[in-house]
């Protein structure tokens, strides 16, 4: 087989590798956008119908789903829009957020909020070193 030819295949199997992407992506967003859907129904719901209910934690931990499906679908569109790259700093985004629902969520254990609560300083600590100038020139 010629150079020319493994050039053509590799750059068709490249090609329709990342179209399943594109595609699952889309489909991602998709029902990404159904839940999100559904979590405003359920604060309408909640806000209109039965204003007096007592439901502190379901409803922060509702709220907090709610901007994780949103900083997903953020993700998905920019990654079309930074040509088909996905950047860091949303994965370290939808950590924190991810981690701070956590705790809210299962805070019974002290143990387990305390490691909770370091691996959101590392997450932080980590974003801070990414964003730092001597890290951008490499000097790091």
């Amino acid at each position: 087989m010629s150079q020319q030819n493994k050039n053509n295949w590799q750059d068709l199997r490249i090609t329709l590798l990342q179209f399943a992407l594109n595609i699952a992506l889309i489909l991602l967003a998709i029902s990404l956008c159904a839940l999100l859907g559904k979590e405003i129904i359920f604060f309408i719901q909640v806000s209109i119908f039965n204003p007096e209910l007592e439901i502190h934690y379901e409803l922060l931990e509702r709220i907090l789903n709610f901007f994780l499906y949103f900083e997903f679908i953020a993700m998905v569109v920019k990654y079309f829009k930074e040509d088909y790259h996905f950047p860091i700093r949303y994965f370290l985004y939808i950590g924190i957020t991810a981690m701070i629902r956590l705790i809210i969520v299962y805070h019974e254990n002290p143990v387990n909020t305390l490691l909770y609560s370091f691996s959101i300083l590392v997450l932080i600590v980590s974003f801070y070193i990414m964003n730092s100038s001597t890290a951008r020139k490499g000097k790091l």
